[in-house]
């Protein structure tokens, strides 16, 4: 199925970006680093739980929440502050760095590249506009417009739509077992990128293709027929 992909989507928060910088504006606004994974956990987990249950709010004003909880935990004065002192460093958060040679590797070979979000499609343009990157990709989606967070159908069929292709020839990028699952079943091929060395989880859909960096990704796809 993957070999029948000519159009690519990527996920962005932690498969373009490296998020570990974040945890240095934890610090400076007063709270331990170490936050970090479990704050972004937290998002995810309650934005999801507002897609199932019918409702929507923007991956912004999930993480303000969250970081609100945590700051008034914490003890800190002004709560909200804090919360937009980190939110504000999602724009500057820097890509992987096999993410440009395997960007500009995949579009040379005739694949066209969108990116799908559970954030925002304006943060995704800062994060590539530094890194040159923003024009190989022909559409910056999120998840606003079929107020559906991923894994939800809706969201996928979102980027299908923008590129006009039906699923079968469409494959999602992701180190997120969960993106790869909720983009199976929605019917487009997948590719795992395997940052850590944590196992697939069991309980989800296998993913087409693993690979540990996107230009090996890059290699083992095969050219989308012209």
């Amino acid at each position: 199925m993957a070999a029948d992909a000519r159009v690519l989507v990527f996920d962005v928060n932690e498969t373009l970006t490296d998020m570990g910088p974040l945890a240095d504006r934890f610090t400076a606004a007063g709270l331990p680093g170490r936050l970090l994974p479990l704050w972004f956990a937290g998002v995810l987990r309650d934005g999801v739980a507002l897609t199932l249950a019918g409702g929507h709010a923007s991956f912004a004003a999930v993480a303000r929440d969250g970081l609100c909880a945590m700051a008034a935990d914490e003890g800190l004065p002004e709560p909200r502050r804090a919360a937009d002192q980190i939110l504000a460093g999602l724009t500057e958060l820097p890509l992987h760095p096999d993410i440009p040679e395997g960007v500009r590797a995949l579009r040379a070979a005739g694949f066209r590249l969108l990116t799908l979000t559970n954030g925002a499609a304006e943060t995704t343009r800062a994060v590539l506009d530094r890194a040159g990157l923003t024009d190989l990709f022909e559409a910056h989606l999120d998840v606003n417009t079929p107020a559906r967070w991923k894994p939800a159908r809706a969201a996928y069929a979102h980027a299908l739509d923008t590129a006009n292709v039906p699923a079968a020839a469409a494959l999602l990028v992701s180190v997120h077992p969960w993106d790869i699952d909720g983009a199976a079943r929605a019917g487009l091929a997948t590719a795992w990128l395997r940052r850590t060395r944590a196992p697939y989880p069991l309980a989800r859909r296998a993913a087409d293709l693993t690979a540990a960096s996107l230009p090996e990704l890059a290699d083992r796809l095969n050219p989308p027929a012209r």
